[in-house]
């Protein structure tokens, strides 16, 4: 059954951006990922609106949100920003849950290491792993330009519809080589090195659950699937070791998982953040 909705348009930096509110509960703004769209997670939405008052919203140059001069981290997290203005300016129940798969999930944990007092919890799914080494690696980038270029051709076969994204390859590759910089620490262009991403949740007083895939990069033994796959279990490790309190979760399924496994996503999200579900289960 689908729920009533109500959308209102957040404008930003020259970016039209809908936002799409339904369900009722506790109030829960979920981010997408980069080439992932609010129709795409249509889904796991849906289920999260049984339990949730849930708003959701596309990137810039995604889905319904119109495109921009610009790609960015800071872009990107400025126009979450502007989406949680106003949200918060409506009455709420309570401080809004955030939920953010993959690059979403850098987004809400970098808002929220700055506007922590607007935040009632977090959910990272498979994303903002403070990996201890650059995911994309000079011997990566033929295979991730062509995933990218794929990922476009597929897009371009739904024109007009609300799946689309207006990105390009290349500007994906890029967005995808600055969140490496940002999640790890390490610029290999300039030989810079910091503690990354793990800066940030130091400064996060919120409840955070975090939920990774078992087989973020697949399930093949060869190539450098492996390899990546470690890389983001190391990453994980390395967070819970920094902060033990941070409750995890981890799904048999791959990067994609808020797609092919909604249903245990939106069951996890409702056992960490429902209390009658906690106290039930």
């Amino acid at each position: 059954m689908t729920t009533k909705t109500e959308q209102f348009t957040v404008r930003h930096d020259g970016v039209a951006i809908p936002v799409t509110r339904g369900g009722e509960g506790r109030p829960l703004v979920l981010c997408p990922g980069l080439t992932s769209t609010q129709d795409e997670l249509h889904e796991l939405v849906e289920l999260l609106r049984r339990d949730f008052d849930v708003f959701t919203f596309d990137l810039r140059g995604h889905g319904l949100s119109s495109a921009a001069d610009r790609y960015s981290f800071e872009s990107f997290l400025g126009d979450f920003v502007a989406v949680m203005t106003e949200v918060g300016r409506l009455p709420l129940l309570s401080a809004p849950l955030l939920a953010g798969h993959s690059y979403g999930a850098d987004l809400i944990l970098h808002y929220a290491s700055e506007y922590s007092d607007t935040v009632g919890g977090l959910i990272l799914i498979d994303g903002a792993n403070p990996i201890p080494a650059p995911f994309i690696t000079q011997a990566d980038l033929p295979d991730f330009r062509a995933l990218w270029a794929d990922v476009v051709a597929w897009h371009k076969t739904r024109a007009g519809t609300p799946r689309q994204v207006l990105l390009t390859a290349e500007q994906i590759l890029d967005l995808n080589l600055e969140l490496d910089v940002i999640r790890s620490g390490i610029d290999l262009d300039i030989d810079v090195v910091s503690t990354g991403i793990l800066d940030r949740y130091r400064t996060i007083d919120r409840p955070i659950h975090l939920l990774m895939a078992t087989a973020m990069a697949g399930y093949s033994k060869e190539g450098r699937v492996p390899r990546h796959n470690r890389l983001w279990h190391a990453g994980m490790d390395r967070l819970v070791r920094e902060r033990p309190d941070i409750t995890t979760s981890q799904l048999d399924a791959t990067h994609g998982l808020v797609v092919t496994h909604a249903q245990d996503v939106a069951r996890i999200i409702r056992t960490a953040h429902t209390p009658a579900a906690r106290a039930a289960s």
